[in-house]
């Protein structure tokens, strides 16, 4: 199974006076979005479905993504702020081994990416992982991790 992480493009508004949980992307982060969006799918990445935290940076992300993959989205309670490894292990075995793509929220996204890995990882905001499972409940191989500079050039 691959399982890659997504983590939503940049949501930073200096002024925001509303809650955190409302910010959406940015023109920036939707632009840089668009090209990552487009940089998978020349990769040929495939997922059965995206799921998203239903956070509008996330789902916005997911959005950009499903359409660039021509994938599925699905709207996932599970991977709003405070995504664990017990979370993301009830969506692993939902998934029945279908290759999955979840776009969400750091630092939950690099600690499940260390959890499964082993390895000390950070994921930047637009940034991607691929990691392979062999076993929904074992650990993971990280086969790659991609900033979102790479997608520009």
């Amino acid at each position: 199974m691959k399982l890659y992480f997504l983590r939503h493009g940049k949501a930073d508004w200096p002024d925001w006076d509303r809650p955190d949980d409302e910010r959406p992307l940015t023109k920036e982060g939707r632009r840089e979005m668009a090209r990552i969006g487009k940089f998978l799918a020349e990769l040929k990445i495939k997922p059965a479905r995206i799921l998203s935290s239903p956070l509008p940076r996330a789902l916005q992300t997911a959005e950009i993504a499903a359409e660039a993959l021509g994938v599925e989205l699905q709207p996932e309670r599970a991977l709003a702020k405070g995504f664990t490894l017990a979370r993301l292990r009830t969506l692993l075995k939902k998934a029945q081994g279908e290759d999955l793509m979840i776009v969400g929220h750091d630092p939950d996204f690099t600690a499940n990416i260390g959890a499964l890995t082993g390895g000390e990882v950070k994921l930047g905001k637009g940034g991607i992982a691929r990691v392979d499972l062999d076993d929904p409940a074992g650990s993971g191989r990280l086969v790659w991790l991609i900033p979102p500079k790479i997608a520009r050039r």
